[in-house]
């Protein structure tokens, strides 16, 4: 590759050289420095993406690790039941989280009503997502790996929660807040609502098996996730 102008001190080269007449600079040297410091670059964020993820607790007792470990057996046992779980079986789950769920979704319709009826009516999703999410993030910035896996588990949960009433929208026969079904009350069924003013009403089947997905994914990483940082802390036991 020709050079016109040194890299180092910018001085215009009358003639093609490997070496800058001003500065002594050898140019293949220079561009071999430069390739590397960008290789070093790219393996520092690697590392620090890397640590900000998989990140073990130094010092870490055998015993917390232990509840940790029970702890995630737990979370495990019961995502798999709700994995395995049929959308249209889901709501008689008796599942006890979507009572915590349902707080968070209608504390969501109450933040977005100022903008709006559509994203009032979205609101409520958003919120009982939201919520996860930001535990999730919030643990990650803290350095709690194992904390960041919880809330990636709630957050699939969450996924899954939504699922039959994103199902529902057409039928409009889940029991919903206030005792009664969205085929009863007009405007009522969030995704009703949602998919009615999108003009998607037809794809309420394939967004709920999407949801669905989304949510089994999520409790499948935090699953796995979880496991690989509580083997790792238990190596270092050794």
């Amino acid at each position: 590759m020709q050079i016109d102008i040194c890299p180092k001190c910018a001085h215009k080269l009358s003639a093609p050289a490997d070496i800058c007449p001003r500065c002594g600079v050898i140019f293949a040297k220079l561009a071999e420095s430069a390739t590397w410091n960008q290789h070093e670059e790219r393996e520092s964020k690697a590392g620090a993406i890397w640590q900000l993820f998989f990140q073990v607790k130094e010092g870490e007792k055998g015993v917390i690790i232990m509840i940790k470990g029970a702890f995630l057996t737990l979370l495990s046992v019961h995502g798999i039941k709700l994995i395995f779980t049929p959308i249209l079986a889901f709501p008689d789950s008796g599942w006890w989280l979507h009572s915590v769920n349902l707080t968070f979704h209608e504390a969501g319709h109450v933040l977005f009503m100022p903008f709006g009826r559509f994203l009032q009516v979205l609101g409520g999703t958003l919120g009982q997502l939201s919520v996860p999410a930001t535990v999730m993030c919030a643990f990650l910035l803290k350095r709690d790996i194992f904390g960041a896996v919880v809330g990636t588990w709630w957050l699939g949960e969450s996924f899954l929660d939504i699922a039959p009433y994103i199902n529902d929208a057409r039928a409009g026969q889940l029991m919903l807040l206030g005792g009664v079904t969205g085929s009863e009350v007009e405007d009522y069924h969030d995704w009703e609502v949602l998919l009615t003013r999108m003009g998607m009403m037809q794809y309420d089947h394939a967004l709920a098996r999407l949801s669905f997905t989304m949510g089994t994914l999520l409790i499948l990483t935090a699953m796995l996730w979880g496991g690989y940082i509580l083997w790792k802390g238990y190596r270092r036991l050794g």
